[in-house]
């Protein structure tokens, strides 16, 4: 990059990488686990299979609307202190909800903190989001 050129959404460029990289991870276990037991389609009955799949399936559902939320707010101007904040926690929740539910099929720490986190973190942009929108 030279010395003219300016990053477009710096902050959110990172975390996006970040979360790329945790969902390409969580795609890998899934193969391995798919390889290792010969199944080419669904999970074959086999409940680690099927939990591997349904962990990769909820980075799935949350990340894209977590990055669009960010994005946004990184657009209109919000803090760099938030947005990190918002962006660490995030990204700690999905791995302590990948690690809780790879872990133990039921409840477990892992997934409770990281389904909170997932959740404390698209509210608080959702809310940082209208207030920029309402002019606070």
């Amino acid at each position: 990059m030279n010395a003219t050129s300016t990053l477009l959404l710096p902050i959110t460029a990172t975390y996006a990488s970040l979360l790329a990289l945790l969902v390409l991870l969580l795609v890998t276990v899934v193969i391995r686990l798919r390889r290792s037991l010969r199944v080419g389609l669904g999970d074959g009955g086999n409940h680690d299979l099927a939990r591997a799949i349904r962990v990769h399936g909820n980075a799935i559902e949350s990340v894209p609307l977590f990055l669009i939320m960010l994005a946004v707010y990184e657009i209109n101007g919000g803090t760099a202190a938030l947005l990190h904040l918002f962006g660490v926690v995030f990204f700690a929740s999905r791995i302590l909800h990948a690690w809780g539910l790879l872990a133990h099929s039921g409840v477990s720490t892992g997934r409770f903190y990281g389904t909170l986190g997932n959740g404390l973190c698209l509210f608080g942009l959702a809310v940082a989001n209208l207030v920029k929108v309402l002019g606070g």
